[in-house]
């Protein structure tokens, strides 16, 4: 890789573009309003406003929201399933959840509705035996009728397909022959493991997403060659790694927490550099929170994330919880007279009052407007129509002054943001006073220090480029392919030359996918872990196995070991159960220089504020205000500050310190 290579991140606000030359560590950045619903013309607007030339560009990452934001708004294409006879609603039974946990509201809508679920006669058993043969005159006449009901993509999902695929194969044989586009899922190929309300729903998401990310991703490398590119496009996959433009509509799933995940991908290559391997991920965006959690530099990768209610998507993803908390999530009095923020969101048309673009509902952006942690003479007669706002939507319903108004509305952000960390550390058996918080995204790093002293955290990792950090971490991602096999055996009787079969098979596999992408790699390894139970428990526990031939002593070790380190409990009298083997297969990039993400030639011996301002902390305090770009590498400051650069705005409470590293990166103290 000797030319530049460009990261390219879309957000539900804003598109961020980082370009970096690998030789010297230039950089080249840009943000622009995501254009929406077709996110292409915003990636190339980014391009534009970065002054760059395509034809100069070696590579291109791109993170996109496209699948994530057509699953939660159900803006899927038509898809038609077939499964067994007699199965037909496994997508919407589920698991005998409900929407609310208490009482019998909330709604919901399958991925696939009923009518467009058909049925065949076949059937395996657990075993992979075949108890009724496939009737394929029955197929044929079933997929000639989806085709004419106007469904643009087809599933195949048959019972037990993960222990024995013949049915689904010879499926899609017949099925190929007449389905008149080249949309076509089969459940095993995607997930081959038990459950088939699981895998259902994640080939039935695959099946529906398919055209609608073809036709982006086709679109946006049309618009790249236009403009002069000629290399590969490459999309971030939701597990950190990424796969050819080409490639990626075959297994679209896949993509879901894209975005999220570049962002943990930087987390890692930032912390790895600054000395930080255990990190709490706080990604405050426009729209909403990520967080996530990364031990020992590894990124949390896990098969059993819900994207939402009776959402399951059992591929590999970055471990990333969401919650509606974004600089534009709208705060409301509600009818029982109770302070709500998000999770609405404003979104960036029209955005929040102080934007200026017609927002007329109060949103955490013009909180923190009013309290002076952004700067009000930026935003001319908007700031006072966000003051009025306040005051008559939320300070006049619960009786408050403006200010203390706002104040309780980045109180309860705050307090929704710190449940979903404490969701990822402390609910997985781990204490946040032993991590540092990585605090980016446009809004990240102006509740980063107020979150950290009520979670206890002792310091924050702020990047040198915290709004742009997910477009860096498309920059510094891996290669990676991920695979899962279900055995569902007990221990003691599974078939251990199977076990190392498996795995071995999966290695040999991802370094063949890994060969064929032209892109010059440092390293190539893999990961092999199994996901085990007691027998007679439902929840998985994943176990890091040191190499693809563990023999049965070592697993049952493995096993007992992260069970009583997660739950203090032992179990010696219950049969531990083999469920899932897994190999991850990673192609490490090349490090890249990040110490030049901000113009060293910029910097100041001394830190010297550039102005003063009243912020609110409990009351109005003289703030003085730094322009980042300006300050030394170990600026030495105190609480309280305000750090302004071009991408985001850093509050530093009372009480706590800052110091920096050779990279550029802040890392704030925080007092008591």
């Amino acid at each position: 890789m000797s030319g530049l290579v460009a990261g390219v991140d879309v957000g539900g606000t804003f598109t961020d573009l980082a370009i970096l030359d690998p030789a010297t560590g230039a950089v080249r950045l840009a943000k622009v309003p995501t254009s929406l619903p077709n996110q292409a013309p915003g990636v190339l607007a980014a391009f534009d406003a970065a002054g760059a030339e395509l034809a100069g560009i070696d590579l291109i990452v791109h993170g996109t929201t496209t699948t994530t934001n057509a699953v939660l708004e159900r803006a899927l294409c038509k898809t038609g399933l077939i499964t067994t006879a007699g199965f037909r609603d496994v997508l919407e039974l589920g698991r005998r959840t409900r929407p609310q946990p208490y009482g019998m509201t909330g709604t919901f809508t399958p991925v696939i509705p009923r009518d467009l679920r058909l049925e065949v006669p076949e059937r395996m058993d657990a075993q992979g035996r075949v108890l009724t043969p496939l009737d394929e005159g029955a197929l044929r006449e079933t997929v000639s009728e989806l085709a004419e009901m106007g469904c643009e993509s087809l599933v195949i999902h048959f019972l037990h397909a993960y222990a024995n695929p013949a049915h689904e194969l010879r499926a899609l044989e017949i099925a190929q022959e007449i389905w008149p586009t080249p949309y076509i899922t089969c459940g095993h190929h995607l997930l081959s493991e038990s459950r088939e309300f699981e895998r259902g729903v994640t080939a039935a998401v695959n099946a529906s997403v398919q055209p609608l990310l073809e036709r982006y991703v086709t679109r946006l490398a049309d618009g790249l060659r236009d403009k002069g590119y000629t290399r590969d496009l490459l999309v971030m996959n939701g597990n950190g790694g990424m796969v050819a433009a080409g490639k990626v509509s075959r297994e679209a799933v896949k993509t879901v927490m894209s975005g999220p995940a570049s962002g943990v991908m930087a987390a890692i290559a930032t912390g790895r550099r600054a000395g930080f391997a255990n990190l709490l991920t706080y990604d405050m965006g426009g729209t909403s929170t990520d967080v996530a959690m990364i031990r020992n530099h590894r990124a949390p990768v896990s098969n059993e994330i819900e994207v939402e209610y009776a959402m399951p998507i059992h591929v590999p993803m970055v471990d990333v919880r969401t919650v509606g908390a974004g600089g534009g999530s709208i705060a409301r009095v509600d009818a029982g007279g109770m302070l709500r923020v998000g999770p609405e969101s404003a979104g960036s048309t029209p955005g929040p009052i102080c934007y200026g673009r017609g927002g007329t509902r109060v949103t955490i952006s013009d909180a923190n407007l009013i309290l002076g942690r952004l700067p009000a003479d930026r935003f001319g007669v908007a700031a006072e129509d966000a003051r009025q706002a306040m005051a008559d939507q939320i300070a006049a319903p619960l009786g408050l002054g403006v200010e203390q108004a706002a104040e309780a509305v980045l109180r309860i952000a705050n307090t929704h943001m710190a449940g979903a960390i404490r969701m990822v550390s402390i609910s997985m058996g781990a204490d946040p006073r032993d991590f540092a918080l990585f605090a980016f995204g446009g809004a990240g790093p102006l509740h980063a220090t107020a979150l950290a002293r009520e979670l206890a955290v002792p310091r924050v990792l702020i990047p040198a480029r915290p709004g742009i950090t997910n477009a860096l971490g498309c920059v510094v991602a891996d290669l990676r392919h991920d695979f899962v096999r279900t055995v569902n055996r007990p221990l003691d009787v599974a078939d251990l030359d199977q076990v190392h079969g498996i795995l071995a098979a999966q290695e040999a596999e991802g370094r063949a996918l890994i060969a064929a992408e032209k892109i010059t790699l440092a390293e190539v390894r893999a990961e092999f872990s199994a996901d085990m139970q007691f027998v007679g428990q439902t929840h998985l526990l994943r176990i890091a196995l040191p190499h693809a031939t563990p023999s049965r002593a070592d697993l049952q070790a493995l096993f007992e070991r992260a069970y009583h380190d997660r739950f203090r409990v032992d179990l010696p009298s219950i049969r531990a159960n083999l469920v899932n083997l897994n190999c991850s297969v990673i192609g490490r990039r090349p490090d890249m220089d990040l110490s030049r993400l901000i113009d060293p030639s910029e910097r100041l011996a001394i830190a010297t504020p550039n102005a003063h301002r009243q912020v609110w902390f409990g009351g109005w305090v003289d703030t003085p205000v730094y322009w980042r770009d300006h300050l030394p590498l170990d600026p030495g400051l105190t609480g309280p500050c305000i750090i302004e650069q071009m991408d985001t705005t850093i509050v530093i409470d009372p009480g706590c310190t800052v110091s920096g590293d050779a990279d550029g990166n802040l890392i704030v103290g925080v007092g008591a």
